[in-house]
């Protein structure tokens, strides 16, 4: 750490400020925050569709609880997935890292030093919101969420080189992300059950995106021991994975609005199923190289298409 504290100071001293400013910008990857801004209103939304007022206050202070801890994952996973990133000769917009420390951009510590001061402002962001809501439950989820985000691609756990960080990432974003944001907002976690029901089509595609983006990352993936979920189940099985989680996201649908989801919402998140249906038709994309920049670009469409249209459900009702 001390080193990467170095490496910090020195990349802000020799560089030019502006490059240097937009590449840290970059290695964020900004693009990627919209997912949990989109599940944080999803849980909050369901709490004032059960009649809970929103604490606006309580809104910012949690929704910056999950932003500190999401770019954390985002400045760790560049610096610990260095030499993965490094040999993957084919990355998308989506995959691949920001390629901001590939590319020498900025040295490897700045990435590290950033994790670590975006930990200890969610740390600090959490222990905050916990003595403002005087609830253990918030408390106890904001651990979980910095726990797991944190071993998705840090040691020891490293989860995403197990074949575990998809499903951890999905338990994240699409379960404890919206969790926390509904019990900031509903004391006594009235509508939990209509919560329950609103999460499961986001995490089965949530976890259908990162399969789609892992196919491209493969092959470097494999080189570098980075055993994710595609490289351990090889793309063929991944990819029939991929196609089984778009096809339960959406068969879910009807059984949620048979236990009581409004018409409203299954209707509005039944909206992208056509997309989902050509996706799955367009399985053999996971074998075209040419088609990668696709498969993931729909991978992330569809995700936040159903949470959006969730959102607007639950909003309308």
């Amino acid at each position: 750490m001390r080193r990467a504290r170095r490496e910090c100071r020195d990349a802000i001293v020799h560089a030019p400020r502006v490059s240097a400013i937009a590449a840290f910008v970059r290695l964020g990857r900004p693009l990627f925050l919209g997912g949990g801004v989109l599940m944080y209103a999803l849980g909050a939304a369901i709490a004032m569709a059960a009649g809970h007022r929103v604490e606006w206050g309580r809104y910012v202070l949690g929704q910056s609880v999950v932003t500190a801890f999401q770019l954390m994952t985002h400045y760790a996973n560049d610096y610990f997935d260095l030499e993965a990133d490094r040999a993957n000769a084919t990355p998308t917009t989506w995959s691949g890292g920001s390629r901001v420390l590939p590319g020498g951009e900025l040295p490897a510590g700045v990435a590290l030093v950033a994790a670590g001061v975006l930990a200890a402002i969610g740390a600090v962001l959490a222990v905050v919101l916990a003595l403002c809501t005087h609830d253990g439950a918030i408390a106890a989820t904001s651990a979980a969420i910095a726990v797991l985000a944190w071993s998705y691609s840090a040691p020891p756990l490293r989860l995403c080189a197990r074949g575990l960080g998809e499903l951890a990432t999905a338990v994240v974003v699409t379960m404890l992300v919206p969790w926390l944001a509904f019990a900031v907002q509903a004391p006594d976690h009235a509508g939990g059950a209509q919560l329950a029901r609103s999460i499961v089509a986001p995490a089965l595609l949530q976890f259908a995106m990162l399969l789609a983006i892992e196919f491209p990352d493969a092959a470097g993936d494999a080189a570098t021991g980075k055993r994710t979920l595609v490289v351990r189940l090889g793309a063929a099985r991944a990819a029939r994975l991929y196609a089984g989680c778009l096809a339960a996201a959406f068969a879910w649908l009807p059984i949620a609005y048979a236990l009581g989801w409004p018409a409203r919402v299954a209707l509005a998140a039944a909206l992208p199923a056509p997309i989902a249906a050509w996706r799955i038709a367009r399985l053999r994309d996971h074998a075209d190289p040419a088609a990668h920049e696709r498969l993931a670009l729909f991978g992330v469409g569809l995700l936040v298409a159903t949470g959006a249209a969730e959102l607007a459900g639950w909003l309308a009702v």
